[in-house]
């Protein structure tokens, strides 16, 4: 047994109360979950994986007491396995009683630090196909057929599903210090079909613009986060303001630069903030239409804050991000690579805003293109 080995503590945590409200954790309230979306849920999730899998640092730990995602991985591969095979059994006996399963023990004997991502990101697909494909085939009688954990928890095959599910999510949110890389890789794969593809500006996205554009002097320099393709720059610009281009995927920075447009590349995280073109001198406003979205939740107050540094009093903010519950992870739309979203509610937001140096003058709702609804803020620098 390896040190690293030695630090994790083994999970003996009950995790059945998430059958009956959301997780604390996660955010993800598997007790509203449609049992009919089990199997797209679950084939959703592998591709999320193996998208994770592609990274370098893949079986590093962020912290000797934690998995890598590698790690993780080969644990939600065998998660699969043993689900299919009390499903299995629920459907073929009377109220069949599950053998005791040691998770960390398997993670041992199964030497998941020294396994191969490659090989690994398959198999897990495999396995979280085959079980899908059970899920799809229950009887609809047959959801209350009966299981007994080796602990005495009893489960139906419907509560078995829900628990299985939210188990591979729970584990997704377990290894995020590799979702915001996935989710860069995702955008850079497919810059320049995301510009094409989103070239024409929404009118709420005209219209945010106009309204902007109309509070800011003439010719008032603003911070750009997430400028992807250039879309809203050219509209700021042609508006009067001066824009200064920045995005945390290199290849949007690349196809801005081939355009003739200077843009750097930034993370609102961590890089500095300050205009190289005028350094000492605020910003007028900072424009981000649907980039924080990205930004982890316990990182947008320090996202947030770093921008009011580094605007002028009573400067701007305009911010759009996705509403609803947790975090969750997109793999359709303009770009088909897993990205991770953090959804936000209205008054949790204002809090974050008015905590981090913000004054909200407007959020605003509307209707995204697939249904979702988008939380528009317009803030002044308090």
């Amino acid at each position: 047994m390896t040190p690293d080995r030695e630090h994790i503590e083994p999970d003996t945590k009950d995790w059945t109360w998430v059958l009956e409200r959301r997780c604390e954790e996660c955010g993800f309230d598997v007790s509203s979950f449609d049992r009919h979306e089990f199997p797209h849920a679950f084939r959703r999730n592998a591709q999320v994986w193996l998208a994770l899998l592609a990274d370098p640092d893949v079986a590093e730990r962020s912290r000797p007491d934690r998995w890598s995602t590698l790690e993780y991985a080969c644990h939600v591969h065998d998660v699969h396995q043993i689900f299919h095979d009390r499903v299995s059994s629920m459907l073929a006996e009377e109220s069949p009683h599950f053998p005791n399963w040691d998770q960390d023990e398997s993670a041992i004997t199964g030497r998941y630090a020294d396994q191969m991502p490659s090989i690994v990101g398959p198999t897990l697909v495999a396995a979280a196909f085959a079980v899908s494909d059970l899920y799809a085939s229950v009887p609809a009688l047959s959801w209350r057929r009966r299981g007994v954990r080796s602990d005495g928890s009893e489960f139906t095959v419907e509560t078995l599903g829900r628990y299985h599910l939210h188990d591979v999510v729970h584990h997704l949110h377990d290894v995020r210090q590799a979702a915001d890389a996935a989710t860069v890789r995702a955008y850079d794969a497919s810059a320049a079909d995301y510009r094409d593809r989103t070239i024409e500006l929404p009118d709420t996205v005209v219209a945010a613009i106009g309204r902007f554009a109309s509070v800011l002097p003439a010719g008032a320099r603003v911070l750009e986060i997430g400028s992807g393709g250039g879309r809203d720059a050219r509209e700021l610009e042609g508006a009067g303001l001066s824009v200064r281009r920045t995005d945390v995927t290199p290849g949007f920075v690349d196809l801005l630069r081939a355009d003739g447009d200077q843009a750097d590349l930034l993370d609102p995280l961590t890089d500095d903030l300050a205009d190289p073109t005028a350094p000492g001198t605020p910003y007028a406003g900072v424009w981000a239409n649907a980039c924080l979205l990205h930004v982890r939740r316990e990182d947008l107050p320090t996202v947030l804050g770093r921008l009011a540094e580094a605007t002028a009093r009573h400067g701007l903010l305009y911010a759009s991000v996705k509403a609803g519950d947790g975090e969750g992870w997109s793999v359709h739309g303009n770009v088909t690579s897993p990205r991770l979203f953090t959804y936000w509610r209205e008054e949790p937001l204002r809090e974050v805003l008015g905590s981090t140096g913000w004054s909200v003058e407007h959020v605003g709702h509307h209707e995204g293109p697939r249904g979702d609804e988008w939380l528009e803020v317009l803030a002044t620098r308090a």
